[in-house]
């Protein structure tokens, strides 16, 4: 199957189209790993004889690798027509055209807080820097996998390996021509997804193959298929200025944030920018991004996208600051730090947040008040912001006449889904959380149920669980109610138990017992869409080593404060913090797409994608700052985000405490460390 035989996507609809390009291309091959064709066959060795028989003609095009090269003028243009489009914030959308010209540049935000000349005019020292962050991988250890079935009557069964059922269910019949109703997905138990498994690369492809064949077909990436034709995250180039009075007050905040989106529009750059100074209440304020195509794999989502490399460019120049200031770096954040009430730069106001308590806790900290000695060490702290949004999710929950409890759910679980669900379900229902049995269903017997991502599930999901466990206790009491013989409002439910007129009561248990004979078993259902939000903050502080020899960075110690709202499942949690700070030290020290001038990834094997390893890690502590969300029923906020933000600016600026060298490239490899300190020397 190739692009120019199947699917027959509407190609009058260019955002349709461009998704068809991305599954396979079209009339160009943006990058290396862009598909091109799809063969099926009875086994892979058949497949692969096959493919070697399809020949391909190329005319070669120029390329262009880095984001600042494509936005100037004359650069060769991956799209031709491609103009400037503006948006608003995050979920906003495109609000008209910033220009008319022919450019690479696809998209552009603006956010402004104050006056920025006022803001550097009252300042007493002002630090800009620029800061350069590499394209990294999700790190899923599962390559994307998908199988799928279309049947005699034009309906198409997929099981995919994915965070989201029911977004593979619409792109999927989309770009197949058909109607969602016609396409049913199950997800697949998921081995690590991170962001990297929430949309589309092989399931129309596998659909439209058994569609020809008329059997089902199985598609699985291989390793270097994922690294060189999914989505890693962006590489960016980030330009930040700050000022600040001798007190320590800040002044006035200014970023320009360029991120690479692949070879197709879509990075986190408006993302990136609401959450660049979201950690100080500032003034004046003004961050721009932008999304820029260059010929590498369009990108993905990854753990709170857009947000570490803009706030390693904001909190490496904040601690800059502090420096000069002769301030204590965690002093100096207090000092400006955002609270409730602050506005931040997109206009949005927070609410009850935990920033200053989870800064104050790193303060207070053994490892923060505890001595660092030897040579060539440091230490580093930074703060971090993610949104933690809601959106739509669904719940079902069938009550047996044993006490148990079946909750169906259409989240995909990829981290303790089942777990942080379920136990905000039995809270409701004051039922022991062994009493319920969570399963993740496919798109036919669930409510529509948006993506595992944006640390939305335990907060929406869990949102869901709650009300679903709400319609049962409601229905229990008109059933207690049946029973008794009385008004509603005589029988009361708490704690799991019922009580009526006259010292009556039925446990949980005793009433689920009477409901066969009672008119039957009952369900509960929910479906929700959260209009609030669980804003979370986190702050690090790590210890490092640098050997002045090899340019090698050890981390000694790791500690990681968070504002978790509720800790539903505190070992979870716990886990959740410890994996993504592991992932930002890869970020800060060891991965990176490697590209040739031509743009060939030199380095497309966990062989030579070097992330870290438990030989690479400390253990790595959590403190759990609850501070409860009051736009929640259990105050829950989102937790998988956050702790990815921090590491790549405490590494830093541990480094430099260490060494006296500002590192402004990242990965800090050993080879980097080594110009670093040469040219400290020199």
């Amino acid at each position: 199957v190739s692009w120019v035989e199947e699917p027959s996507a509407g190609h009058g609809t260019d955002n349709l189209s461009e998704m068809l390009d991305q599954v396979i291309a079209g009339t160009k091959a943006l990058y290396r790993g862009h598909a091109i064709a799809a063969v099926a066959a009875t086994d892979p060795h058949i497949a692969e004889d096959a493919l070697d028989l399809i020949e391909v003609e190329y005319e070669v095009l120029d390329a262009v690798l880095d984001p600042q090269e494509a936005m100037r003028p004359g650069a060769p243009q991956l799209h031709p027509g491609m103009v400037t489009q503006e948006v608003g914030g995050l979920f906003d959308g495109e609000t008209g055209e910033a220009g008319t010209e022919e450019t690479n540049a696809a998209k552009h935000v603006k956010f402004t807080k104050g006056d920025l000349d006022t803001g550097f005019a009252e300042a007493d020292i002002i630090i800009e820097r620029e800061f350069d962050t590499g394209m990294y991988h999700q790190g899923y250890i599962e390559t994307h996998n998908g199988t799928a079935m279309w049947k005699k009557d034009d309906r198409v069964q997929v099981w995919s390996s994915t965070q989201g059922q029911f977004e593979v269910r619409d792109q999927t019949a989309l770009l197949c021509g058909l109607a969602p109703s016609r396409v049913t997905v199950e997800p697949v138990e998921i081995g690590g997804g991170f962001g990297g498994k929430t949309h589309v690369v092989m399931e129309p492809l596998a659909a439209i193959l058994s569609k020809k064949t008329g059997r089902p077909v199985k598609m699985i990436m291989t390793r270097q298929e994922v690294f060189e034709g999914t989505g890693p995250t962006s590489g960016t180039h980030n330009r930040v200025k700050i000022g600040a009075k001798r007190d320590g007050t800040i002044t006035a905040m200014d970023a320009e944030l360029i991120f690479e989106a692949g070879a197709y529009p879509g990075s986190p750059f408006t993302a990136g920018a609401m959450c660049a100074f979201a950690p100080y209440d500032v003034d004046n304020i003004e961050v721009e991004g932008w999304d820029v195509v260059v010929n590498k794999p369009k990108v993905g989502a990854y753990r709170a996208p857009g947000a570490p490399a803009a706030e390693y460019a904001v909190e490496s120049v904040i601690d800059e600051i502090a420096e000069r200031l002769e301030l204590d770096p965690l002093e100096f954040r207090l000092q400006n730090a955002a609270q409730e009430g602050t506005v931040r730069a997109d206009g949005a106001a927070f609410g009850v947040i935990g920033n200053v308590d989870t800064l104050q806790a790193v303060q207070q900290s053994e490892h923060y008040r505890s001595e660092l000695s030897g040579e060539n060490r440091g230490r580093g702290v930074a703060s971090g912001f993610w949104f933690n949004v809601g959106f739509t999710s669904a719940a079902h929950a069938n009550v047996m006449s044993d006490g148990t409890v079946g909750l169906v759910v259409g989240s995909a679980d990829i981290g303790g889904t089942r777990a942080a669900l379920a136990m905000q379900f039995a809270e409701t229902l004051g039922i022991p959380y062994e009493s319920v049995n969570p399963q993740v269903v496919n798109t036919d017997a669930i409510g529509y149920t948006m993506v595992t991502g944006g640390s939305r599930t335990a907060f929406a999901g869990g949102w869901a669980a709650h009300e679903a466990a709400l319609d049962i206790r409601r229905q229990l009491v008109e059933r207690a109610a049946m029973i008794w013989e009385c008004d509603l409002d005589a029988v009361s439910y708490e704690d799991g138990v019922l009580s009526g007129p006259d010292d009556q009561s039925f446990t949980f248990q005793e009433i689920c017992e009477q409901l066969p004979h009672t008119g039957g078993l009952i369900q509960g259902k929910a479906d929700v869409s959260p209009e609030t939000s669980g804003p979370a903050f986190a702050c690090h502080v790590v210890d490092v080593e640098v050997d002045p020899e090899t340019g090698k960075v050890d981390i000694l110690r790791y500690t990681a404060a968070q504002d978790v709202g509720t800790a539903v499942h505190p070992s979870y949690v716990e886990s959740q913090i410890q994996g993504g700070v592991a992932q930002g030290i890869g970020m800060a020290l060891h991965e990176e797409y490697v590209f040739d001038d031509s743009g060939n990834m030199e380095n497309p094997t966990l062989l030579d994608y070097r992330m870290p390893t438990t030989f690479d890690l400390p253990m790595l502590d959590v403190l759990l700052v609850e501070v409860a969300n009051p736009g929640h029923p259990y105050g829950v906020r989102g937790v998988g985000e956050i702790p990815i933000v921090p590491p790549l600016a405490a590494v830093a600026n541990a480094i430099h405490d260490a060494m006296g060298v500002r590192v402004t490239q990242l990965p800090a490899t050993p080879d980097r460390m080594l110009e670093l300190l040469e040219e400290q020397g020199g």
